[in-house]
């Protein structure tokens, strides 16, 4: 699929320098490109490769003044980097959206409906009185119960898992392993030592332009909603547990874990390998650094690190303390031994 350097522009909203009718087919780094591809230059330290690329097209910052002769074709735009990310979603959706029609076998239940552009791949199952949106991609293998509701342009890749009942919204991707629904980790102790499981009746609804990465899960509440709000992106590798809800635009990094019933605010920021307690609430815009426990609620704007957690300043100042107690310790060592040495303390030793 081929592009002409003005039609990138346009798309771009840049300044072409150069021949713009040439056509690109491919991205690319700007130290690998080839004939053919476009890439960008952000970073000032690759600029001794825009002087010897072989790329067709380079999207650069407005004001670059080369130091010598480029035979590409330049783009000029504001903030080059968040270009090429802009190009890089554009060719993903052409790559993603490019599959249509039902492969065999496949199955749809009872009063289930798809809509237009629909892709269902090979042992895919729908489930009854399902209702699914136009342009969705259903790839190999994915499980979509009973009374579930998928938006338009929904990429729901292999061997995803959606439980019945739950909602999702327009415009999300789910990778694969992705689980949607299943049972929050609910029991009850019994006065025999044993534990009695509470059903778990509640559903998922996950809001427009969520992204979640391959074998996280997401469980659904005991008798309401788990809800996931727009824009939030989760990476791979992360539970989310019944009744949370994540306000719309926060990214939760690998392997972090969600406890029941807390609530995240909306623009929060939380590291890999973070542990949430459950029933807490989690304020607007809060950032929590990598391999924190949090065991209590944070306010807005808050930045906190460690397990436990705490106010990020003063955790680096207690690391500080922490990484020089061995000299310390010796320190103290030394000390006693001359408080001891006194010749008060010796006076004292003879009574």
């Amino acid at each position: 699929m081929e592009f002409t350097v003005n039609q990138i522009a346009g798309i771009l909203g840049g300044e072409v320098q150069g021949n713009g009718e040439l056509t690109v087919h491919k991205l690319a780094t700007i130290q690998d490109a080839k004939k053919g591809c476009i890439s960008f230059l952000s970073n000032p330290k690759y600029e001794n490769y825009i002087y010897s690329t072989e790329a067709t097209a380079i999207i650069v910052k407005e004001g670059f003044m080369p130091k010598s002769s480029i035979s590409a074709t330049l783009i000029f735009v504001q903030d080059p980097y968040l270009s090429f990310t802009v190009l890089l979603e554009e060719y993903h959706k052409i790559i993603s959206f490019q599959k249509k029609g039902v492969e065999d076998p496949s199955y749809i239940g009872k009063n289930s409906k798809t809509g237009e552009g629909i892709y269902r791949g090979a042992f895919s199952y729908i489930g009854e009185n399902t209702s699914i949106g136009n342009n969705v991609k259903i790839y190999p293998q994915a499980y979509i119960g009973d009374n579930v509701k998928i938006g338009d342009n929904t990429i729901i890749h292999p061997g995803v898992k959606i439980y019945a009942n739950s909602i999702v919204g327009n415009n999300c991707v789910f990778h694969s392993g992705v689980v949607i629904g299943s049972d929050g980790f609910g029991f009850a102790p019994q006065s025999d030592g044993s534990y009695k499981t509470i059903p778990q009746l509640g559903n998922v609804v996950i809001e427009d332009n969520v992204d979640i990465g391959a074998n996280t899960v997401i469980d659904c509440a005991t008798l309401e909603s788990t809800i996931i709000r727009k824009g939030v992106k989760l990476d791979n590798l992360i539970q989310i547990a019944h009744n949370v809800e994540i306000g719309k635009n926060t990214v939760i990094a690998a392997q972090s874990g969600i406890s029941g019933s807390s609530k995240l605010g909306e623009n929060c920021i939380i590291a890999g390998q973070v542990g949430i307690v459950g029933h807490l609430e989690i304020g607007n815009r809060v950032t929590v650094g990598a391999q924190s426990g949090v065991p209590k609620s944070l306010k807005d704007d808050t930045i906190a690190t460690g397990s436990p957690a705490i106010d990020h300043k003063q955790y680096l100042r207690t690391i500080a303390v922490y990484r020089n107690l061995p000299e310390l310790n010796e320190r103290i060592k030394q000390l006693e031994e001359k408080i001891l040495n006194l010749p008060t303390f010796k006076q004292h030793d003879e009574h």
